[in-house]
């Protein structure tokens, strides 16, 4: 079988490592890339015998490139500390790595957790993430949120899913949504994207009808609710940032 390493980024993530790392223990080796946790992230990872790498964090995609340069072997599975490789995935990726001829990286889809509850709506259904692939033919594209990896040959995709818990508390899922959308502001204006008259109002509201009705969040109740409220606020945020990061250049100059 072909050896496998796994690439781990973390910030403060004790509470969700332990899990993480015990479900990725086949693998031949872990390397966890911290951000300057100030918890106990890197003593558990240490106590787990992962390797721990300390990089200040800029953004995802450079975070995630820089830890693909410090892994040993040629076939990486990058994890977040909020994921889970099940036995049934772990049998899979096996598998394809015993064979003798395998594409440049296979797409896996998640099953996601909101506030404890399994999500069967919202476009969550549909997620799939290119995470098990070989290093030499992949990187990460240059951007500042939404990081995808860029490969070279075919890519397949794997049966079986990742367990993702996406969201311990409510606070810590709006706080992610306001970064995120910091972030896509700060892309947006990099691109020259400028804000227009119906940015704060009517892309949030899509959203959200996009998310509630047409993917079909309404089936998963009040936490279907709250998720496709905040993601709507996300957008919003996005944009209030990006008239606001505008407007400031504009004073500037």
């Amino acid at each position: 079988m072909e050896p496998l390493s796994v690439l781990i980024p973390t910030l403060d993530e004790e509470e969700n490592l332990p899990e993480c790392l015990e479900s990725c223990s086949f693998a031949s080796e872990i390397v966890v890339v911290d951000s300057g946790s100030r918890d106990a992230t890197r003593d558990i990872a240490e106590r787990f015998g992962a390797t721990v790498r300390v990089r200040e964090f800029d953004d995802h995609a450079s975070q995630k490139n820089w830890g693909l340069d410090r892994v040993t072997h040629r076939w990486v599975l990058v994890l977040d500390a909020d994921e889970r490789v099940t036995p049934e995935l772990r049998v899979e990726i096996e598998r394809v790595l015993s064979s003798e001829t395998n594409p440049s990286g296979y797409w896996i889809r998640r099953r996601n957790h909101f506030l404890g509850r399994p999500i069967r709506g919202c476009g969550w259904q549909r997620d799939k993430v290119l995470r098990l692939f070989d290093r030499t033919r992949g990187r990460y594209a240059p951007r500042r949120v939404h990081e995808k990896i860029e490969i070279t040959g075919p890519v397949g995709n794997l049966q079986h899913h990742l367990t993702h818990y996406t969201c311990r508390d409510l606070s810590t899922w709006i706080r992610k949504a306001e970064r995120y959308a910091l972030l896509g502001a700060e892309e947006a204006q990099a691109k020259g994207r400028r804000p227009r008259a119906g940015d704060l109002v009517l892309r949030p509201a899509m959203r959200f009808l996009k998310q509630y009705v047409l993917q079909a969040g309404f089936r998963d109740g009040a936490e279907g609710r709250i998720l496709c409220t905040v993601s709507a606020f996300g957008v919003f945020m996005k944009y209030a940032h990006l008239r606001e990061l505008v407007r400031n250049g504009r004073e500037a100059t």
